[in-house]
């Protein structure tokens, strides 16, 4: 295992917060070997429970790098961990605003600079009842698509048995595995080049968060669903589903 990567105070600060989260499951480390040691990467992961930052932030911390995370606005507000979160290069996401697209320079310039940046693109815990991947974002598109770093694919399962964040069901005990499973980078030279039409970002999104669900699946030993769980187009059919019965 080579040098750990250069970090400061904040990145420690953050260790010492982190840690004792991820202490709450056993952690059960594969395929950490496809984690690069140097340069940019972009780890794409699926999201299931609020206990996910901490445990993929130790993660990738055991491993010699240090995490940027892509998380909502709101966290970087909260006192205390707020400021954590930023001084260690954390990047807010803000959505529906006219800065929205600052979250992706600053993704931009962290691979750029040779960072890990770690993104959830579903974007929340999924909503999915099964907690498969949800249809995501594609906002990692564009950064897998625009910058010459490995993609990698990532699953975690067991933070929700810990804590779900829709029961708000908080359960530590007794310990509970965690797994986090690497993929090998996710093959995207097809696409480069292309124009980033939205019919291709929504491809390459698809795609791997399909490597994902597949990780995934191994993990849970089932077999995935064939689609992606979309809450908007279940909304849409439950509220034609209330109309009709109001008609009726």
């Amino acid at each position: 295992m080579g040098e750990r990567e250069p970090s400061g105070f904040w990145v420690w600060a953050a260790a010492s917060f982190f840690y004792p989260l991820s202490w709450l499951g056993k952690r059960d480390y594969r395929g950490v070997e496809k984690l690069p040691a140097t340069g940019g990467a972009l780890l794409v992961m699926n999201h299931v429970s609020h206990l996910d930052p901490p445990n993929d932030a130790v993660f990738v911390h055991r491993n010699r790098r240090v995490p940027r995370f892509m998380a909502k606005d709101s966290l970087f507000k909260v006192p205390v961990f707020g400021r954590i979160l930023a001084g260690s290069g954390g990047i807010p996401v803000y959505r529906g605003s006219a800065v929205a697209a600052d979250s992706l320079r600053a993704a931009h310039a962290a691979l750029r600079e040779g960072k890990v940046v770690l993104i959830y693109p579903e974007g929340t815990i999924t909503k999915d009842p099964t907690g498969w991947p949800m249809r995501a974002r594609t906002g990692a598109a564009r950064l897998a698509l625009e910058n010459d770093v490995p993609v990698i694919p990532a699953a975690r399962w067991g933070t929700n048995d810990i804590w779900n964040g829709y029961t708000k069901k908080f359960r530590p005990f007794p310990r509970k595995p965690v797994v986090t499973v690497l993929g090998d980078p996710v093959d995207l030279s097809a696409y480069r080049g292309k124009p980033q039409t939205a019919a291709l970002l929504r491809e390459v999104t698809d795609l791997m968060m399909t490597e994902v669900r597949d990780l995934l699946a191994e993990v849970r030993g089932e077999r995935p669903p064939a689609e992606f769980f979309n809450p908007a187009a279940r909304s849409r059919a439950a509220a034609d589903t209330d109309r009709d019965e109001a008609a009726g």
